[in-house]
């Protein structure tokens, strides 16, 4: 039977340096980092421990996952913290106040997981609706709490719980089809760089949305006045749509997803710029091979692909992945024009990625320059013990 302080299990570090980072209050302990003898390994996925230094000292509440390679996660530095809906109400507010002070509209991610103290915990706020995504074990294991913790401070017409992410098998957890607490409306809108999206907040991709692009969204669409765009990875059409009401003169926009296409032929209709916007169903390396060979080019090409490096395991494929991205997608740059190229893979570190992108200009025969180098919009913020918060690197050239 695992030792208790009161009704809680301890769990014991060893000796090392997780046990350092765990004193400097790192928010992640991993399982080779812990005492894993039997009575650890018998406590219930999810479930909150107090974590002790191998000296005895307490050093909080954590959440206690024996079967994931992140076995504990920061959850408070008081050993008997309950993760309620009492804490989780008090976090959320605090996440609230914050996303109020940079946004008007309630639009935006409200929690970005241990950046914002709820561990594994992701909330994306589209109006009148929240949609979660439920990715460790804690978080699973306090789901009522949750929905009670948010009913107090949103009261939202609906709460949807998504359980599909892959990260959720890290866990142990399965993945399951999304949970609707209330009423969806028809048709779910997201309202971001003074345009209107359609989103499928049930079976979009990860909650129907991307708020982390909004600033580069922005950003691409300043420079993309007067000239013809190129969107790759077009999903809804962010960024293309964004650009065309900001004065581009045409857009092609290219996805792999039907049903993600047909959403962004309805925001192109609600903004008024269907006239000048083609979508296309495709793969984003043969159709910027067959634009080469067909000597298109165009004033602003776009990449934000999925990520090609899941896990440090496929880090070396994933960096060739990128560069051919980039050889592609700049051989349809015409002179003077600009790429944006993203990576959303927490794995791949910025100057991995900037290597990669360059070696793929270089390889076109391009030259050229980097104007911006960005991340993920402030409503992501970074954990500052945990650099895989800052995931999303965003890269700008101008090409000659």
């Amino acid at each position: 039977m695992a030792p208790t302080a009161g009704a809680r299990a301890i769990v014991r570090l060893v000796q090392g340096a997780g046990a350092r980072r765990a004193r400097h209050g790192h928010p992640w302990v991993f399982a080779n980092e812990i005492v894993m003898d039997e009575s650890a390994r018998a406590i219930a996925p999810g479930a909150p421990v107090a974590l002790a230094a191998p000296s005895g000292e307490v050093l909080g509440t954590y959440l206690f996952n024996p079967h994931s390679l992140i076995a504990a996660r920061r959850l408070a530095r008081d050993p008997a913290a309950a993760f309620d809906a009492a804490l989780i109400a008090d976090r959320l507010r605090r996440a609230l106040a914050l996303r109020g002070t940079l946004y008007a509209a309630p639009y935006y991610r409200l929690v970005h997981a241990e950046a914002d103290d709820l561990p594994a915990l992701a909330i994306d706020r589209f109006g009148d609706v929240v949609v979660c995504q439920l990715n460790g074990a804690g978080v699973e294991r306090a789901a009522d709490a949750l929905i009670e913790a948010i009913r107090a401070v949103l009261a939202p017409a609906a709460i949807v719980l998504r359980r599909d992410s892959p990260a959720r098998l890290h866990e142990r957890l399965d993945q399951r089809a999304p949970e609707v607490i209330g009423v969806l409306p028809a048709s779910l809108l997201v309202i971001e760089n003074d345009c209107r999206f359609v989103i499928d907040a049930c079976a979009g991709q990860k909650t129907g949305w991307f708020f982390d692009q909004r600033d580069n969204r922005a950003f691409m669409a300043g420079l993309s006045r007067g000239r013809s765009v190129l969107d790759t990875h077009a999903y809804v059409g962010g960024f293309g749509i964004v650009a065309l009401r900001a004065g581009a003169g045409r857009l092609l926009a290219i996805d792999s997803s039907e049903a993600a296409r047909a959403l962004a032929d309805e925001a192109a209709a609600l903004n008024g710029v269907a006239g000048a916007a083609a979508f296309r169903r495709g793969e984003a390396f043969t159709e910027l091979a067959r634009l080469a060979r067909e000597g298109a080019t165009f004033g602003t090409v776009i990449c934000d692909p999925p990520a090609f490096v899941k896990s440090r395991k496929t880090l070396a494929s994933g960096l060739k992945g990128y560069e051919k991205l980039a050889r592609l997608a700049a051989q349809v740059v015409e002179a003077g024009g600009f790429l944006f190229l993203a990576s959303c893979s927490h794995a791949v570190e910025a100057a991995q990625f900037a290597s990669a992108c360059v070696g793929g200009i270089g390889k076109a025969g391009r030259t050229g320059r980097i104007l911006r180098a960005a991340g993920a919009a402030p409503d992501h913020p970074v954990h500052p013990l945990l650099p895989e918060t800052a995931y999303l690197k965003a890269l700008v050239f101008q090409l000659d």
